[in-house]
């Protein structure tokens, strides 16, 4: 058997372990995202020199929700550079659910970009006038790290707008401060739109990929986003991407990660390989279930963990050798 199949084998291995655990309820505070079927479960993972694994629902499509704030906090990092973007958000894990009101109090700016507060402070600084021109420049961007045409699902973004109130009372929080300006509404609809991205769990794990390949896309070889960003998105990723579950998150996997409540999760093994999974089974903190199961199992077994000393380089990039 080659290598490549031998992995493939073990991400079969794994959706056939847990595509029948039913733990974990799909998301109805929008009211759209509950339309997603429970059952969906898909795997995918890309290296950064070209192989392909996946299994599943790989291909059904979702909005990627809170997986577009990495991101986001890429472009304002490349548009502002460091100084500016981290006068507006922090990087310091907040212990505190996703969608808190709150800001550091002794900063007064958002813990982290990964949060709602955050993502919504850096989707001030990246709007453009007009709304629609900010919102295709995430998507032209999206689209280059995917390496296919995407779109915004408008019935999704039409309900996030609707049932957003939460979301309008921390950015008119952070007005309040000074954190963001006063065209609020453009700020949040740029939020809004950038959530209700259509992706599939293959979209994923080529955005993970290129992020893990430097900033370029391995499959089209095109410079997606400026390397010397990448490394604070990463970080960021590993400290705060799961909310008030990273430190599990860390200690059990071990990879800068990103989850959104449409069922997604990402994970970046740098320099080696983007993993991509979907369920849209949701536990009380907004992570995809079957999501963290299985990247449990795969960091394992494939020895991903950033600490993992068992081996000269991870397994896995040893067995494609």
């Amino acid at each position: 058997m080659s290598h490549t199949a031998e992995i493939q084998g073990i991400v079969e291995q794994v959706y056939k372990k847990y595509r029948n655990h039913d733990e974990g309820e799909v998301a109805t505070y929008i009211p759209e995202l509950a339309k997603a079927n429970p059952d969906h479960f898909g795997i995918c993972m890309f290296t950064v020199d070209g192989h392909m694994f996946r299994c599943g629902d790989w291909d059904q499509e979702f909005t990627i929700q809170s997986i577009c704030k990495p991101f986001a906090f890429q472009m304002a990092l490349e548009e502002h550079g460091r100084d500016h973007t981290l006068a507006h958000v922090g990087v310091e894990p907040s212990g505190d659910a996703f969608n808190s009101i709150e800001l550091d109090p002794r900063t007064l700016r958002p813990f982290n970009p990964m949060i709602n507060a955050g993502a919504i402070a850096v989707a001030s600084l990246i709007k453009k006038s007009p709304v629609e021109a900010g919102i295709q420049a995430f998507v032209e961007k999206m689209k280059l790290a995917a390496g296919r045409n995407l779109t915004i699902d408008e019935d999704v973004l039409a309900s996030e707008s609707l049932t957003g109130n939460r979301n309008r009372a921390i950015a008119y929080l952070m007005l309040n401060f000074g954190i963001i300006d006063d065209a609020v509404d453009h700020s949040l609809q740029q939020y809004f739109a950038q959530c209700s991205l259509r992706v599939n769990c293959s979209d994923l794990a080529m955005m993970a990929a290129t992020l893990a390949n430097m900033g370029t896309n391995p499959f089209t070889n095109t410079r997606v986003f400026d390397f010397q960003y990448v490394k604070d998105v990463l970080t960021v990723m590993f400290t705060c991407g799961l909310y008030d579950h990273a430190g599990e998150w860390a200690y059990r996997v071990g990879l800068p990660a990103k989850s959104g409540v449409g069922g997604g999760i990402i994970a970046v093994v740098n320099r080696q390989v983007g993993i991509a999974v979907y369920s849209p089974r949701l536990d009380a903190k907004g992570n995809s279930v079957r999501g963290i199961l299985a990247c449990k199992e795969l960091a394992a077994q494939l020895g991903l963990h950033a600490f993992e000393f068992s081996n000269v380089g991870s397994s896995f990039m040893q067995s494609l050798l």
